[in-house]
């Protein structure tokens, strides 16, 4: 069985001449001579990767020849989740992983502004700036293990402030200075950070947004804060911190700056810590490891995107988001990475393509809504001559996305969908040079994954919506939770519904070719009449009728067992929500998914609210209709556009007054 409206033919099929050169049919041919045996496509190689897990990481850490300065006694010391520890006795650091034998004439980073502000730093003057940081943290009484803070816009000063940080063994975290400093702090404030690197300002559609004020209230906020550095992004100045504090300028260019020389720590040592959402409470502290995000990033950039130092990437994305450090991960490649500070929309539509263009960029990441974005209004890319994939995350790809970009591209550029998540800091399923690609799906499950579906009663399903789950431990599992010393948040948070299995929140589909549809989360699933569909099926028919900008579905079990499924759209201006029109939408939801998933309601709302990483709020929308108090499900700092949580709250006092 394949997805549900699955095409028959695949959307891109991979060039056999540039399967035999990737780096995946490089690494398949060392594993068959290395274990003797025969894996004559990737389903084969990740059957092989999951049934011999150490044996598997072991080939990845030979194939990227990872730097190490102690070897590892045990690969895997146990299959137990939580608990498995990897490549225990091995010492390393990422930094070093990062500068090992790069061209210092290269670029490195291209940094760009939305104003049309360009640098770009080789390879040579990166390490230099990194060098030079290192230094300066030091000198400020930054340690191995301390906390260092970053409120910081996307661009070069960000990427090499988390580098030096790394280099010395202490940890990272950051978040974009779009957040206000209330909401900065209910992230970065339970790390107790020793050092703080500031900025004065962002640039975003056309605007320069001053958050010198805020950046001060930040420094207020976490008193453990000993020394702040102000990065003059916006060119407004430096404000008065009430702490001591260094411009970058100085960092930069520290008297007698010391070489590079990372310090070696073991492979479980924190690297940086990422936030969830945070729209149910406070946000929870995830912390990854040096060693298991320098291997699996390796695999995950090296082996499934095929990614090598001839490229140029350049994904749109924000320190919000665990995309950040997927940029930053890059790097570890040797390849060159774009960084924007900037509208992907302004002063057009066509923005991201443009700077993909102009770059020479070789693989442009965008979100969905970006791609349906660009195709409403009608854009026509212009040629991007080194252009070979566009990736697509942050939620499901509708099958649109895939004709609209084939139509621009032809078959030589193939749209590919990753899912996986800020948890694990990498992906579940992705792509492969020499695995098909059908509208919709995600072609294969990740190498070194053991993904699976199962149903509610923990039994694995193949052709039908399911709990996706990871069956055997990752390197990139989170070491633990911040502030959870028992483990018990850790625990709850992944492994209570199935135990000793990862249960990773999305429903999804694994197809019979191996690929992946990715439904939704599964606490937003829609149960109706104990068949259950996921949002994304009916937004992908929704938001394909002319007028509609945005939907959002909820089924909301009531009192009494009533089950209500209302759904809110977004109409284009000038547009109107008559009955006409809501018999065409309703016609094409019955027609293409579900008689039983025509909502009971179709109601237009002003906006429609996400997190600020562009993720629908259907789980908190959904009990604030059962009348839940906004402020207990969700966080309004969290929110794109607190305001149109408004609207749900009033319709939910209405729903309980029915």
């Amino acid at each position: 069985m394949t997805s549900p409206d699955s095409p028959t033919d695949p959307t891109w099929q991979p060039d056999p001449l540039a399967v035999t050169r990737s780096r995946i049919a490089e690494f398949t041919r060392q594993v068959e001579q290395r274990h003797r045996t025969n894996l004559p496509d990737y389903d084969a190689l990740w059957q092989w990767s999951v049934d011999n897990l150490p044996e598997f990481w072991s080939e990845v850490w030979d194939f990227f020849e990872i730097r190490a300065s102690a070897p590892a006694a045990t690969v895997l010391d146990s299959m137990q989740m939580p608990g498995a520890r990897w490549f225990t006795g091995a010492e390393l650091n990422y930094v070093d992983n990062v500068f090992r034998s790069r061209d210092p004439q290269r670029a490195a980073i291209i940094e760009i502004t939305e104003d049309g502000r360009t640098e770009e730093l080789t390879w040579g003057e990166l390490q230099r700036r990194v060098a030079a940081a290192a230094t300066s943290f030091r000198r400020l009484g930054v340690q191995a293990g301390d906390r260092v803070a970053g409120y910081i816009p996307h661009g070069s000063a960000g990427i090499i402030a988390f580098l030096a940080t790394a280099s010395i063994g202490a940890v990272w975290s950051c978040c974009a200075p779009d957040y206000a400093a209330d909401a900065a702090a209910k992230r970065l404030a339970q790390l107790e950070p020793v050092l703080l690197v500031a900025c004065d300002g962002y640039s975003f559609n056309g605007r320069t947004f001053d958050r010198r004020d805020q950046a001060t209230e930040l420094t207020r906020l976490l008193p453990t804060v000993r020394n702040v550095v102000h990065i003059e992004h916006a060119g407004l100045g430096k404000p008065g911190y009430g702490r001591p504090s260094t411009a970058w300028e100085d960092v930069l260019a520290p008297p007698a700056a010391e070489p590079l020389a990372p310090l070696s720590v073991p492979f479980d040592h924190p690297l940086w810590v990422l936030f969830s959402s945070g729209t149910t409470g406070i946000p929870k502290g995830i912390v990854h490891g040096h060693g298991g995000i320098t291997l699996d990033a390796q695999k995950n950039l090296g082996l499934q995107m095929d990614i090598t130092a001839d490229d140029r990437l350049f994904w749109y994305t924000s320190p919000n988001w665990m995309m950040w450090n997927f940029v930053a991960n890059a790097l570890l490649l040797g390849a060159s990475i774009i960084t924007y500070d900037g509208s992907p929309t302004f002063p057009e539509a066509g923005r991201l393509w443009d700077i993909a263009a102009q770059h020479d960029v070789t693989i442009l990441g965008a979100s969905p809504g970006y791609l349906q974005a660009c195709e409403r209004a009608g854009y026509e890319i212009p040629p991007v001559p080194r252009l070979r994939m566009v990736g697509a995350t942050g939620s499901p790809v509708p099958p649109g996305a895939f004709a609209w970009l084939a139509s621009q591209f032809g078959p030589d550029v193939p749209l590919v969908s990753m899912s996986g998540g800020t948890d694990i800091c990498s992906a579940l399923a992705s792509g492969a040079a020499n695995k098909p690609i059908w509208a919709g799906e995600l072609p294969a499950r990740a190498l070194g994954m053991a993904v699976a579906t199962w149903d509610p009663q923990g039994r694995p399903v193949t052709g039908e919506v399911g709990e996706l789950v990871v069956t055997k431990p990752m390197p990139s599992m989170p070491l633990y939770l911040w502030n959870d010393p028992d483990g018990a948040k850790y625990h709850s948070a992944y492994f209570e519904t199935f135990p000793g299995v990862w249960r990773h929140g999305d429903w999804a589909t694994i197809t019979d070719r191996g690929s992946v549809v990715i439904h939704g989360r599964s606490d937003a699933t829609l149960n109706r009449f104990g068949v259950r569909l996921g949002s994304s099926d009916i937004y992908d028919v929704v938001e394909r009728q002319p007028g509609i900008v945005e939907s959002l579905i909820v089924g909301v079990e009531q009192s009494g067992g009533g089950y209500w499924m209302p759904l809110f759209v977004v109409l284009a201006d000038g547009d109107e929500l008559n009955d006409e029109r809501r018999a065409q939408i309703a016609s094409a939801i019955r027609a293409a998914t579900s008689p039983r998933h025509v909502p009971d309601e179709i109601i237009a709302v002003p906006a429609i609210p996400h997190t600020r990483t562009g993720k629908k709020l259907e789980v908190p929308i959904k009990r604030i209709l059962q009348g839940a108090r906004p402020e207990d499900v969700v966080s309004r700092d969290a929110v794109d556009n607190p305001a149109a949580l408004d609207t749900f709250t009033r319709l939910g006092r209405s729903v309980l007054n029915r």
